[in-house]
């Protein structure tokens, strides 16, 4: 054999060896292809079973939706109840500082004249008490027009 015979086979044996790693590689190609296959087969099914859920999870979600709006409706009218009675009880601690702030004034003039005149110690004390009773007199008896008139 002449050399270009032994460069022939040298060639031929290069080209076998290509060849079988060629055959391996595509083989192995063609498995992938057949997954991806599989897979874009049973991609529709998936996307239906999504699909199906999703639209369970929105009527689902409008019901829920629908039933907190019915709830709120009827609990409207509570809290328009409790807005009032927190405005009325404003109003009555109001008129109520307004009556301890008329008392106090009433107290400090009181007060202003017992440092006026002089009066000190017991007697000082007796006119208070009894300019006291006065007036928590006259309280008592304008509380049962009041309430006769309401």
């Amino acid at each position: 054999m002449d050399y270009l015979g032994i460069g022939v086979l040298i060639i031929g044996i290069a080209f076998a060896i290509i060849a079988i790693f060629l055959v391996r590689t595509l083989n192995n190609l063609a498995d992938v292809l057949k997954g991806v296959d599989r897979t874009v087969d049973e991609l529709p099914a998936q996307l239906d079973t999504v699909m199906n859920e999703t639209t369970d999870i929105l009527k689902n979600s409008n019901t829920a939706l629908a039933d907190v709006n019915e709830k709120l409706k009827a609990l409207s009218p509570l809290f328009y109840i409790v807005g009032d009675v927190g405005e009325s009880s404003r109003k009555l601690t109001s008129s109520l500082v307004d009556v301890t702030y008329s008392l106090k004034q009433n107290t400090s003039e009181g007060e202003e004249k017992v440092g006026e005149q002089g009066w000190k110690g017991l007697y000082g004390a007796l006119a208070l008490s009894y300019y006291l009773v006065q007036k928590r007199k006259a309280l008592k008896e304008n509380m049962p027009e009041q309430t006769n008139g309401q």
